[in-house]
């Protein structure tokens, strides 16, 4: 690890080659609560506040901040120094937003749709046993029926050239998000030369559409890279055997995770990557690898993984082994959990934090 960590640090400050990525098609007004409770504590609380017919907790740390796995994304990205275009969904408000919060020399912001309704979550993070867990609160908003009906010429021009088309985001585009996600990557295969890169998140809001979006989307052939939780992994393995039930019954959560990602490389064209609290790791028909993720003091959950996709990201365009890649992914997201600030990480704080990363065991 120590020479997959100097390797990276070379990289990193270095002047590298442009490249763009396109990605689509979520922002959200996103506010963080932390709880410093299990649930258990926090129902009672809230219990006792109910039966006094109303009242306050104070102290409970908040803050409004970017959200949306797409413009997460985005924002680690152009952190990174890679330029990014942005196809979201959101309104005058969150435009406003949107170019406060990210870096505005690396994002074209031409290809932005605002609309009338905003998309908001409110983030319940709460402690457990096992670590920080988020309970996110939606309103999708107009993000609910955006499809490729919304898309332009000028936005298809623009996946014609990138090096990265990338589609987040699935259960939150409720009426059109196979649609979309078909089109789109359909149009990149068809007349672009990038990469097609896909991270659903959770799909359990619109587990009904699931076996739509496999036969349509997944199993199509479009797409190159398959970004996944644990969650995620294991309902879509599930749709491929019954085997997923059964491990579930003897397996930790995160080693049925590996065995549904290896299910899904068997039966799916795409590079599967899987990003978990512990580890992450890639797999193919081929061959798999997987790295431990990186000790750090975890101040959030929300928004991990899209931090790691950036990493990621960044790693496959400059060629680097599965395991470099893995590393820089995980480097990226542990910054951003460990951030006092939620901030994303430049180049050259990711070489400074390099210097006091621990492997997990």
């Amino acid at each position: 690890m120590l020479e997959i960590l100097k390797e990276l640090k070379e990289f990193l400050k270095e002047r590298i080659e442009e490249f763009n990525v396109v990605v689509m098609p979520d922002f959200f007004l996103d506010r963080f609560i932390s709880l410093k409770w299990n649930i258990k504590t926090f129902s009672e609380n809230l219990w006792r506040i109910i039966q006094r017919k109303g009242g306050s907790i104070d102290d409970i740390e908040q803050a409004d901040f970017r959200g949306g796995n797409a413009i997460n994304t985005a924002s680690a990205l152009a952190a990174l120094d890679v330029k990014v275009t942005p196809i979201v969904c959101i309104d005058a408000i969150g435009l406003q937003l949107l170019k406060y919060y990210l870096k505005l020399e690396m994002v074209d912001f031409s290809h932005v749709k605002v609309f009338n309704k905003a998309s908001m979550t409110t983030a319940i993070e709460f402690e457990t046993k096992g670590g920080k867990v988020n309970v996110m609160l939606r309103d999708v908003g107009a993000l609910a029926s955006f499809g490729p009906h919304h898309l332009s010429k000028d936005d298809f021009d623009v996946m014609e050239n990138a090096d990265y088309v990338c589609v987040f985001n699935w259960a939150g585009t409720k009426r059109f998000g196979t649609e979309l996600a078909k089109t789109v990557f359909r149009h990149v295969k068809a007349k672009g030369n990038g990469k097609t890169y896909y991270d659903s998140a959770d799909p359990t809001p619109n587990r009904h559409q699931v076996s739509q979006l496999i036969m349509e989307v997944l199993q199509s052939g479009n797409v190159d890279i398959l970004s996944l939780n644990e969650n995620e992994a294991v309902c879509y393995a599930s749709y491929f055997t019954d085997e997923v039930k059964a491990l579930a019954k003897r397996l930790p959560f995160e080693e049925l995770a590996k065995e549904s990602a290896r299910i899904l490389a068997a039966h799916l064209s795409a590079r599967i990557d899987l990003h978990t609290t512990n580890f992450a790791a890639t797999f193919t028909k081929k061959s798999e690898t997987i790295i431990p993720a990186f000790r750090v003091p975890v101040r959030r959950v929300t928004g991990a993984g899209d931090a790691w996709n950036a990493g990621n990201i960044l790693g496959d365009a400059y060629g680097f082994s599965d395991d470099c890649r893995l590393a820089l992914a995980n480097a990226v997201a542990a910054y951003y959990i460990s951030n006092p600030n939620k901030m994303h990480p430049t180049r050259k704080q990711l070489v400074k934090f390099f210097g006091r990363l621990k492997m997990k065991a």
